[in-house]
C-alpha cells in the first residue's frame, strides 16, 4: 500500500518446532481501524509483538512510519503505542501516578504530562478515579487506563492485543467508542480479537488461522464473498438432524441449542430443503456472519471451499 503507516511483509516466526506466524503480510494507513481476528493460538499475539518490535522475525520485515521497529526502536516507540493483553500498570500506584510514571518514561516534561493526563482522563472518563489505586480498578477501567498510558506521547499508531478480553459489556462498548474516535482523528489502530462480532466494527479485517492470513478485506466485502447459502435448521431431534446433514452439501454446521446454523453449497440447497421437509424439520434462510465466514475459510486448509 502506497503511503502505508504500518506494513508487514512475509512475516514469519517460529518457537522451536511451532510455527506461530507464517508469511503474514498486511498494511494500513492513517485513520484506519484494522481487526486481526482469530481464535486462541492463531498467532495474533506473536503478530502484535513483531509489529511492536518486541520480537525479531525469523523472516520478513516490519515498517512503522517507514522505520524498522527492531533496528530503529527509539524512533518507532515515539510514534507507536502498544497495549499488550497484560499491561504492566503499577497496582500500588494511583491512576494519576501511573500516568505520571509512564509520561516520564516517554520523556515528557511535567507540564506535558499534566496537560495530556487531563485530556486522557476526560476522554476515558477516569477523572473521578484519578486517586484510586490501579489494583482497585475494575477490569474495564484498568484497560482504559492502560490505553491512556499508551497514548500519553500522542502516537500515530496504536496496537492493542485483545483489549476487550475479560471486560464487561458497558466497558467494552466504551473502549470501542474510544478506538473509533482515535481512528477518526487520524490514528492507525490495529487490534487483535477472538470475537467475531467485533470484526464488523473495523474498516478492514484479517482472518488469522494457524499463523496464516486466510482472508483480508472490508467486513461487508468479506461477508459477501461467502457465496453459499446460510440457514437455520430447526424442529429436528439431534440424531435425525445429524443423519440429514450427513447426506447433503453442508459446508459448515454449528449446533446452537436445539437448532443448527448451516452454510450450504448453492447446488445442494434444494436437496437439503427436501430432506429437511421430509424429516419434519424447518429450514430458514439468514445472512452469513463473520463466524460463518471464519469457519468456511478455515475449513479444509482455509481455501473457503
Amino acid at each position: 500500500m502506497s503511503g502505508a503507516i504500518l506494513a508487514a511483509t512475509d512475516l514469519s516466526r517460529r518457537f522451536g518446532k511451532i510455527v506461530a506466524l507464517d508469511g503474514l503480510s498486511l498494511s494500513m494507513g492513517a485513520g484506519e481501524l484494522f481487526g486481526l481476528v482469530g481464535p486462541d493460538g492463531a498467532g495474533k499475539t506473536t503478530a502484535l509483538r513483531l509489529l511492536a518490535g518486541q520480537l525479531r522475525p525469523d523472516a520478513g520485515s516490519v515498517r512503522v512510519m517507514a522505520r524498522d521497529p527492531v533496528r530503529e526502536g527509539d524512533a518507532v516507540r515515539a510514534e507507536l503505542g502498544y497495549v499488550p493483553q497484560q499491561f504492566s500498570l503499577y497496582g500500588d500506584l494511583s491512576v494519576q501516578e501511573n500516568l505520571d510514571f509512564f509520561g516520564a518514561m516517554f520523556g515528557l516534561n511535567g507540564a506535558e504530562v499534566e496537560a495530556r493526563s487531563e485530556e486522557l482522563l476526560a476522554l476515558t472518563r477516569l477523572k473521578p478515579f484519578r486517586s484510586r489505586r490501579a489494583d482497585a480498578l475494575s477490569g474495564g477501567m484498568y484497560k482504559k487506563l492502560s490505553v491512556a498510558c499508551s497514548l500519553l506521547h500522542r502516537p500515530r499508531v496504536l496496537l492493542l492485543d485483545e483489549p476487550t478480553n475479560g471486560v464487561d459489556p458497558i466497558s467494552r462498548r466504551e473502549l470501542w467508542q474510544l478506538l473509533q474516535r482515535f481512528a477518526a482523528q487520524g490514528m492507525a489502530v490495529l487490534l487483535s480479537t477472538p470475537y467475531m462480532d467485533e470484526a464488523a466494527r473495523c474498516h478492514r479485517v484479517g482472518l488469522l488461522h494457524r499463523g496464516r492470513l486466510v482472508r483480508c478485506g472490508p467486513p461487508g466485502e468479506l461477508r459477501h464473498s461467502v457465496g453459499h447459502g446460510c440457514y437455520w435448521l430447526e424442529d429436528l431431534p439431534r440424531q435425525i438432524a445429524e443423519e440429514v446433514l450427513a447426506q447433503t452439501a453442508v459446508l459448515t454446521r454449528v449446533p446452537q441449542g436445539k437448532r443448527y446454523r448451516l452454510l450450504v453449497r448453492r447446488d445442494g440447497e434444494e436437496a437439503l430443503a427436501q430432506r429437511v421437509s421430509q424429516a419434519g424439520g424447518r429450514l430458514t434462510p439468514t445472512q452469513p456472519g463473520f463466524e460463518d465466514l471464519f469457519l468456511l475459510f478455515t475449513s479444509e486448509g482455509g481455501d473457503g471451499a
